[in-house]
């Protein structure tokens, strides 16, 4: 009988000390078709497996191909010492420029000379040499490089990731307590400077009898969503330390939202070290270990 029990306790990926309710079927189906659809993106052809370089722009002209003298170096056997240029001018705008007999695209089609949009400005222009791609990203008017190849030790090397058992009871109600009017906050980021995110107010709810408040944030205060970043006392041990991220859908009519955790995921920069992640501020460390979600695994840098 003991063995059964053992046998039983593993069969749902959890402890039976924990005394953890089974999950509903259904409910563990819903929660592992997410799970599959996020390993997914990560390990797609231009996931964040794939991110190799970040190179921060320079005014005036950029230069990318194979030489690692480049402002832009693109690591590539197949591509030219020079493959052409990026032109950061005064007012902002950026010109991509191929290099005689250069095999450039841009968008898949053969680059001579073009403007080249970033993220701000909606879906990035993407440039092809070989098969690096690289497209220009904006942080607070900075702007960069993010190089993607596919076949990226990252991603050639990629065993999965790590999850706690699904447990019911870090799925959650909140209530949200709104500001007067949404709040622009400065999030701390891992390049040293903060960015504004807009915040609706604080989400209250409770956790395994422990009475909690995150702080959610959105791009309008129409958007059908909150993103969350939080940090809790699994991070740096059983979960990545720059804290994790969490989905939730803006609160309804009755002032409520689900939290569930079970759902909370590691930042790209727990996969690369040429992301950008946002950190949790200081109002959303939780002062319990959260042992739901994902855990840390992906490339260690």
């Amino acid at each position: 009988m003991k063995k059964l029990i053992i046998v039983g306790c593993l069969l749902l990926g959890a402890s039976c000390g924990r005394n953890v309710p089974a999950p509903d079927p259904a409910y563990v189906a819903e929660v592992e078709k997410w799970r599959a659809e996020r390993l997914a993106r990560l390990t797609a052809d231009d996931g964040w497996l794939t991110v190799v370089g970040l190179d921060w722009l320079q005014p005036g002209v950029n230069r990318f191909g194979s030489d690692p003298a480049n402002e832009i170096p693109l690591a590539a056997t197949d591509i030219p010492a020079l493959a052409g240029t990026v032109e950061l001018l005064a007012d902002g705008s950026v010109v991509a420029r191929a290099a005689e007999g250069a095999s450039v695209t841009v968008n898949d089609a053969p680059l001579v000379e073009s403007v080249l949009h970033s993220d701000a400005q909606g879906t990035p222009d993407i440039v092809g040499v070989g098969r690096l791609r690289f497209y220009l990203i904006d942080r607070g008017g900075r702007l960069g490089a993010r190089i993607k190849d596919p076949e990226a030790a990252a991603r050639r090397k990629f065993k999965g990731i790590e999850h706690f058992p699904i447990d019911p009871r870090y799925r959650v109600t909140a209530r949200l307590e709104p500001y007067p009017t949404p709040r622009e906050v400065q999030v701390p980021t891992v390049l040293g400077t903060p960015t504004p995110m807009l915040a609706p107010g604080v989400l209250r709810f409770t956790l395994l009898g422990h009475e909690l408040t995150l702080e959610p944030y959105q791009e309008s205060p129409d958007e059908a969503s909150y993103f969350l970043i939080f940090r809790d006392r699994t991070s740096g041990d059983t979960t990545y330390g720059g804290g994790r991220f969490l989905d939730a859908a803006a609160a309804g009519a009755d002032g409520t939202t689900v939290l569930d955790f079970n759902l909370a995921y590691s930042p790209p920069c727990a996969f690369t070290p040429h992301a950008t992640c946002p950190l949790p501020p200081p109002q959303n460390s939780l002062r319990v270990a959260v042992e739901a979600g994902e855990k840390f695994s992906g490339t260690k840098h």
